[in-house]
């Protein structure tokens, strides 16, 4: 008989002590872990389109007696999404592997991170990244160089999550990486965005879900913001940030500095989910008052084994402009990390 056992995960805690490039790739300890890409480029013609690659790795239960191969120690998923801003349509497809014989995985020794033919090269050196992606509908490789050092977001190694202990993560993004390189055969430029978090058990059981937003403004700094959100608003929302500088240096935002206001929505005709698709972002202590509006309504994963979320490419306006992306989870239903 296989013994099986889950094994007893770390939690994420203050005095985290960051290592780079170890960092960049898989904490087997923690349960569950992701790497999100997200970005805008547009063709010489001008034709805009925002893209995601997303990789996640979620612990399992582990067979101790098990010397296959085959065997699922880590489960790995992976969303691939195309935002067509010009003339406007959004594409979304996701995988489900474990590792196998090479099918999926994160090598810090090969510096990848990959599912199937959906992958991230990196330069373990430099920082640079290359993405590459095969479905149907989206080709596209983009080579990403980072314009800031690794923004490490929170206060003391974690990023809270809520006031309750324990629901935190590790966070680490590199807020702006120039891209360019190919989208179905034809070459692009632009922006993008990469967000790497680790943790276990994160979210409150309260949890309803969360809004986040990526900021790259037009006079070179850059935001992160989110907002935690409590079942039956029970509760005001947990709302964090980070301001990072024209330097790329980072600085934590107090709850008090940040309002997050909703001010248009949208129903999916797929799910019935109603989404808020315009928000104004105000940050007064830094002369910040954002419009943000969806490229396009219609940015919704619908995902049949998947938690649906949406999350898409915007643009911001106000007193700066810029482009960015938005997520915006627990609409559908309540989101769980399991």
């Amino acid at each position: 008989m296989a013994l099986l056992f889950t094994p007893a995960y770390r939690q994420a805690q203050p005095g985290y002590v960051y290592q780079f490039p170890r960092d960049h790739f898989s904490h087997p300890e923690f349960k569950t872990e992701w790497w999100y890409y997200t970005g805008n480029v547009r063709n010489a013609a001008g034709r805009r389109y925002g893209f995601e690659l997303v990789f996640f790795r979620q612990g399992q239960q582990h067979d101790s007696t098990n010397p296959s191969a085959w065997r699922v120690d880590d489960l790995y998923v992976a969303h691939l999404a195309l935002t067509d801003i010009d003339p406007p349509g959004f594409h979304f497809y996701d995988r489900v592997n474990r590792a196998g014989p090479g099918i999926a995985g994160v090598s810090l020794k090969d510096g990848r991170i990959w599912n199937g033919n959906w992958q991230a090269n990196w330069n373990l050196a430099t920082g640079a990244q290359t993405l590459a992606a095969v479905e149907n509908g989206i080709r596209f490789t983009l080579h990403l160089a980072p314009r800031t050092p690794p923004i490490i977001h929170g206060e003391n190694g974690i990023s809270l999550k809520s006031e309750a202990p324990g629901h935190a993560s590790h966070y680490v993004s590199f807020p702006l990486l120039a891209a360019e390189g190919s989208l179905n055969g034809a070459a692009v430029t632009g922006t993008a965005w990469m967000d790497h978090e680790w943790f276990t058990n994160a979210l409150e059981d309260s949890a309803q879900g969360w809004d986040w937003f990526s900021v790259q403004l037009d006079n070179s700094t850059q935001l992160m913001l989110a907002e935690m959100r409590y079942r039956d608003n029970a509760r005001a929302p947990f709302v964090s940030g980070t301001f990072i500088d024209a330097a790329g240096r980072s600085t934590a935002l107090k709850r008090s500095e940040i309002s997050m206001q909703p001010l248009d929505w949208w129903r999916s005709p797929r799910t019935g989910a109603r989404y808020p698709i315009r928000w104004r972002l105000s940050i007064p202590s830094r002369g910040i008052a954002l419009d943000c509006t969806a490229a396009i309504p219609n940015q919704e994963l619908a995902f049949s084994t998947s938690p649906v979320y949406w999350e898409g490419a915007v643009r911001y306006s106000g007193s700066h402009s810029g482009l960015g992306y938005m997520e915006l989870t627990g609409y559908a239903k309540p989101m769980k990390i399991e």
